[in-house]
């Protein structure tokens, strides 16, 4: 049993690292190329799990092997675009000035329904509202819609607004970071001072975000309404 534990720890690395050196994707933005380097990785990583009788590094090395190869690939497709057209495909316009094209959705396989379900992954649920869409090399479908069906924009509408960075998370589970308060610009007597004034310990904080204007919002261990202040006031 201990020597099953410790080729699963051994080959649970070993994926691990291959996984983030190939990039980080989800499952459905790989490239055919990634996608497939993903599913042998995955099948020869259980070998040596199933059969004690085979050597670790006959795992091993074919995952190295494949992953090398895969890095490698991903070198020369940047560097010689015909041969990443080859490997990786190119992506196909399936709607253009709002007119579909029936003959790359057959290329493609695209069904109408594949389309639809495509447009409500995008918000879109009338197809009237679509100028332009395009089918990525892995799959997914970018969508532009026409320029009346857009949301206006606080330019559109002339209001002027400062923009700032997301807020970040300053304290998880009772402990500061750091790392996020030095970027804002604030300091553990603030995070103090804020929290005093909430009738707040540290301690009890479970989730605490701040951004570069000293706005936060505080949610508590009890499962309590969040507190929000703006500038640092409660």
């Amino acid at each position: 049993m201990s020597v099953v534990l410790l080729r699963s720890l051994i080959l649970y690395i070993l994926v691990i690292f291959a996984v983030r050196l190939m990039g980080k994707r989800q499952l459905g933005e790989l490239q055919p190329s990634e996608l497939v380097i993903t599913i042998l990785v995955s099948n020869i990583a259980t070998l040596p799990l199933e059969d004690v009788n085979i050597p670790v590094i006959v795992g091993v090395t074919p995952i190295l092997a494949l992953v090398c190869f895969e890095v490698i690939v991903s070198w020369v497709n940047l560097r010689i675009p015909r041969l990443r057209k080859i490997i990786s495909g190119s992506p196909k316009i399936i709607i253009s000035n709002g007119k579909i094209d029936p003959h790359v959705m057959r290329e493609l396989r695209f069904s109408v329904d594949d389309l639809l379900m495509a447009l409500r992954g995008n918000n879109i649920f009338n197809i009237e509202d679509v100028q332009f869409a395009i089918v990525e090399t892995t799959g997914n479908v970018s969508v532009m819609k026409k320029s009346e069906a857009e949301t206006p924009t606080r330019s559109d509408l002339n209001i002027k607004q400062k923009t700032f960075d997301p807020p970040k998370i300053i304290v998880s589970d009772g402990i500061i970071n750091r790392k996020a308060l030095t970027s804002l610009g604030l300091d553990d007597q603030w995070i103090t001072d804020t929290l005093k004034k909430q009738s707040m310990k540290l301690a009890d904080v479970f989730i605490m975000t701040a951004d570069t204007q000293g706005s936060c919002f505080i949610s508590d261990k009890g499962g309590n309404a969040p507190r929000i202040c703006k500038g640092g006031s409660s």
